[in-house]
């Protein structure tokens, strides 16, 4: 039975192009002469995923996602890049600011502009942090409702490093959320994997417990107060095991390798200011919603990545029919927190 609230997905995608990027592009990149060889955005980790089973989709306008949702029984998405999660890996700092500004021009104009159903959040260049702090706060002008930091840089620093926090000033100055979402497989100890499979369960959470752990420590959720940050697309059921274990390592005289900190790490954990998304057949939800903050818990739909267009379906209503859930946990997850995180107003 389809509920009486409107149902939000947290996390769903674009699959952009680069001739299309291409004319949103300003300034010196707009008058430059371009090399169809090479993409926009670096490859995510050397596999190559240009190719797509019989019956998955390769082209998502915003006609498509539309008919998506209406076919879910869904609402409202918030859209994510998915060639520009590879963000992070681009080396040249102008071009990294260029083509994220592109990149938001063109989701706003032929997104978010088309239909108020669809909703996204900006690639913020963190390779110049104040440049990213700008462009958090044009996106808001564009109506964008958040903040993209891409899980997997070549910047040799954590998102717990003070050199990011023009982004988080601007992020609460602007009552913007931020997320964190992966994708490279780059540099996280499990190159020498031959098989797509062994990547694809890792490269996720991998990504995702490095930033945690590195603005947990640093006193990221200290500093700000007012932040909120999503870490995206690893599930939930690491949450009560990270609180574990970081409340066992602060115990131990160790912890003054996180001065910064005035209180246990579970206690910034459940504050409010993290979130994450779930996976609707996750057996786990249960400890995290007893033991995380269940006001800060989103579903995300991740459609067209990774599976068949049927293959969505189920989703919702296997999700509605969990017998181990209260109604107000699932509207809370459909619905309320992800209308709260990202500020919509439906």
């Amino acid at each position: 039975m389809q509920p009486n609230y409107p149902i939000i997905d947290a996390d769903g995608h674009v699959l952009e192009k680069d001739y299309e990027l291409a004319d949103f592009l300003e300034g010196r990149y707009r008058e430059m002469k371009r090399n169809e060889t090479y993409g926009f955005f670096p490859s995510l980790d050397g596999w190559h995923r240009g190719f797509s089973a019989k019956g998955k989709e390769t082209d998502v306008p915003a006609s498509r996602w539309l008919g998506f949702l209406d076919e879910l029984g869904v609402d409202t998405t918030v859209l994510y890049p998915t060639g520009g999660l590879a963000l992070g890996l681009i080396q040249d700092h102008n071009w990294a600011c260029g083509v994220a500004r592109a990149y938001n021009n063109w989701v706003a104009a032929r997104y978010t502009g088309e239909s108020a159903r669809l909703k996204a959040v900006a690639l913020l260049p963190v390779q110049v942090p104040q440049e990213a702090a700008k462009e958090l706060e044009r996106a808001k002008d564009l109506g964008l409702v958040g903040g993209l930091l891409p899980a997997v840089t070549v910047l040799h620093k954590g998102y717990g490093h003070q050199d990011f926090d023009p982004i988080y000033r601007a992020a609460e100055r602007l009552d913007m959320p931020l997320a964190v979402h992966g994708a490279p497989s780059r540099g996280m100890g499990f190159d020498f994997f031959d098989k797509f499979i062994q990547v694809h369960t890792l490269e996720h959470p991998f990504a995702i417990l490095i930033q945690f752990t590195h603005m947990i420590y640093e006193g990221v959720f200290e500093k700000f107060p007012k932040l909120r940050v999503a870490y995206l697309e690893a599930g939930s059921g690491w949450l009560p095991y990270m609180m574990d274990r970081m409340d066992e390592e602060y115990e131990k005289p160790h912890k003054a390798g996180a001065p910064a900190l005035k209180k246990k790490p579970s206690e910034y954990i459940r504050s409010g200011q993290v979130w994450a998304t779930c996976e609707v057949e996750e057996r786990a939800l249960i400890q995290v919603l007893r033991q995380f903050n269940p006001r800060c818990l989103m579903w995300p739909s991740d459609y067209p990545h990774e599976r068949l267009p049927d293959m969505f379906k189920h989703d919702i209503p296997e999700f509605l029919a969990r017998e181990d859930l209260s109604d107000a946990e699932k509207k809370m997850i459909l619905h309320d927190n992800p209308k709260n995180f990202y500020r919509l107003e439906l």
